[in-house]
């Protein structure tokens, strides 16, 4: 019965272009090693630098997708947070459509007013419900078991 090393391969790999091979070549004299040792270090140099080499991980190209997303849900969120923060301020200064808006007391009672209202949304948001009055939706997909 042969022996074989389960920490060793046998691949037979042909190359057409003259340029590497020439470089083979030049890499396997100046470490002096066997052309094959050359051609296998080359090898696991490129596919150390090249993570896409491996178009079976999914895993990294799922966490790079949700980088993304991540990224630019969070440049939307920050988008929308700001035009509310502005729809509300424009909101609150009109509603008592009077010279007195220019007041520094008006102003910081528009300032305090929509402090309450983020206040109460986040307070909302961390307590997992909607606005008051709304119909609960469906548990949560990573909610304990009932």
């Amino acid at each position: 019965m042969a022996r074989t090393n389960p920490r060793t391969s046998r691949v037979q790999v042909y190359l057409n272009d003259p340029k590497i091979v020439s470089g083979l070549n030049r890499e396997a004299r100046a470490g002096r090693m066997p052309l094959s040792q050359a051609a296998g270090r080359a090898i696991a140099r490129g596919l150390q630098k090249s993570p896409q080499a491996d178009p079976e991980d999914r895993l990294l190209h799922l966490e790079r997708s949700l980088r993304d997303h991540m990224r630019s849900t969070a440049r939307d969120m920050q988008i929308v947070q700001e035009l509310l923060i502005e729809v509300a301020r424009a909101f609150f200064l009109r509603l008592p459509d009077a010279v007195v808006d220019q007041d520094p007391t008006v102003q910081a009672a528009v300032d305090r007013r929509i402090e309450r209202l983020l206040d109460a949304t986040a307070a909302r948001i961390v307590a997992g419900r909607g606005a008051p009055g709304t119909v609960a939706g469906e548990p949560r997909s990573f909610d304990p078991p009932a």
